[in-house]
Order: structure tokens, then C-alpha cells, then sequence
């Protein structure tokens, strides 16, 4: 399925949810770098994207980069709720709040 999606790439069909759609493969096969690399471009191109806001935030947080993480989060929520996708707000903002306990502990313990 990567293949058949990176042909398109290259045959010049780039948009937000082609580069959505290898981002999350990429992430399913650890390939983390390229995945956020695939997730900021369907950000670009659509910036009001909440789906891609929130993958974005999950792969920073498997990179271990949570502050970033945090802010990606902090602003897709935003978005979401500015579209009124309540669903993607509420869903963000459980990942939103474990995050930031989890760095609040860590922050404790050192």
C-alpha cells in the first residue's frame, strides 16, 4: 500500500489526506521521521485537518518529543473546536491531558 501511494507521489497527486494516508503507515511501520515529515505536509495543505493535528502530536510523542508534542496538541484542539469537530477536540484532549501529568510526574521524580 506505501508503494502504490508513494507512486502517486511521484506521478505529481499531492494532497492533504494522500499525505495523511502515508503518515499513518509510515507510523504503523515505525518510520517515524518520515511520517511526521508526510503528517506536516497534510498540515500545509490543510491546516483546519484535526485528524492530522492529532497524528502529528502522536508521533512527536513516540519520538519522545513531548513538549512539542503538547503544543501540536494544544493547537489541534483548537482547530477541532474552531470546526466544531467535537470528537477530534474531546479525543486530543485525553492525549492532551495524559501528556502533560506525565511530564508534571516526571518533572517530580528528578
Amino acid at each position: 500500500m506505501r508503494q502504490v501511494l508513494e507512486k502517486l507521489l511521484q506521478d505529481g497527486k499531492d494532497d492533504a489526506l494522500l499525505r495523511f494516508t502515508l503518515g499513518s503507515i509510515c507510523l504503523q511501520e515505525a518510520d517515524l521521521e518520515t511520517a511526521l515529515a508526510h503528517v506536516e505536509r497534510a498540515i500545509a495543505f490543510d491546516p483546519d485537518y484535526s485528524a492530522a493535528w492529532k497524528l502529528r502530536g502522536a508521533i512527536l510523542h513516540k519520538l519522545a518529543r513531548f513538549e512539542e508534542a503538547i503544543q501540536v496538541w494544544r493547537e489541534g484542539r483548537a482547530v477541532a473546536e474552531r470546526k466544531g469537530d467535537l470528537q477530534a477536540a474531546k479525543e486530543i484532549g485525553v492525549f492532551l491531558k495524559r501528556l502533560e501529568r506525565q511530564c508534571i510526574a516526571a518533572n517530580r521524580n528528578d
